[in-house]
């Protein structure tokens, strides 16, 4: 089996600290965590994970799966140390982190599973959406996900961020978009999140209509050890949009689960 090929940035921040790995959302980068990077190098050694086809992976040429891609991401975190490492994810991220909770619980302390849930959405919305990408480009999903992505009063309020996202994901590779989607297309742990025993922190966005409140209920009722935080005025990209909040949640779990 060849895993797919993904990518991690050079960790910065405290070296005698654990790993913090930070996975983004579909269609983002590791830009939708700029604002939270420097807090948490002041306490930990931190990479950046880039996802098939996104900013510095290559873009992908066969089919995977979440399994399959957290394989890969559990390789490359294993070159960076021995373990235990600390992990949080967005969206396709936050699915990332819990296939890696359940498959590798030796090389992770705890995962912050963030605007994401055991499943997302539907096999044929993702395969639609896949066969969209192909035929439009990336560029024709900009209207639709700043409606989806974002709080109501986050592009308002937040114009320079929230247009760089928008515009990330018109550079996205259409290939890598679309394996991502086909790998979400099978992903469903509804019936193996209590499996999981390292700790979980759902954290979800009061605005997001992807990943809603009861989403982050159903992870927490499901897995052995799981809290919930909703972070206020965000929507389904809570690190660029509350940072200071983000930010203040993931120390609190981190220093608990890492001590």
């Amino acid at each position: 089996m060849t895993l797919p090929e993904i990518a991690l940035t050079e960790p910065v921040g405290a070296p005698s600290r654990p790993l913090v790995v930070l996975g983004h959302s579909l269609g983002t980068g590791p830009l939708i965590w700029e604002r939270v990077v420097p807090v948490l190098a002041a306490h930990y050694r931190v990479t950046l994970l880039s996802l098939p086809g996104h900013d510095a992976a290559p873009v992908p040429t066969e089919p995977f799966t979440i399994e399959e891609l957290a394989d890969a991401v559990a390789a490359a975190v294993r070159e960076l140390t021995p373990g235990p490492a600390l992990y949080a994810g967005v969206s396709i991220g936050g699915a990332l982190g819990l296939a890696l909770a359940l498959r590798h619980p030796d090389l992770f302390a705890g995962s912050a599973v963030i605007a994401s849930a055991a499943s997302l959405g539907t096999a044929e919305h993702w395969i639609a959406r896949a066969a969209f990408v192909r035929e439009q480009s990336t560029s024709a999903l900009v209207t639709a996900s700043a409606q989806a992505w974002f709080a109501p009063d986050s592009i308002a309020n937040q114009p320079e961020i929230t247009g760089r996202i928008l515009r990330v994901l018109q550079s996205v590779s259409d290939e890598g978009y679309a394996r991502c989607a086909e790998a979400l297309a099978g992903y469903d742990l509804r019936d193996r999140l209590g499996e999981i025993r390292i700790p979980i922190l759902a954290m979800g966005g009061a605005f997001d209509g992807v990943a809603p409140e009861e989403r982050q209920d159903e992870t927490v009722a499901g897995v052995a050890n799981g809290r919930k935080v909703m972070i206020a005025d965000a929507g389904h990209q809570p690190p660029a949009e509350q940072p200071d909040a983000v930010s203040a949640a993931l120390l609190e779990f981190f220093a608990e689960v890492a001590a």
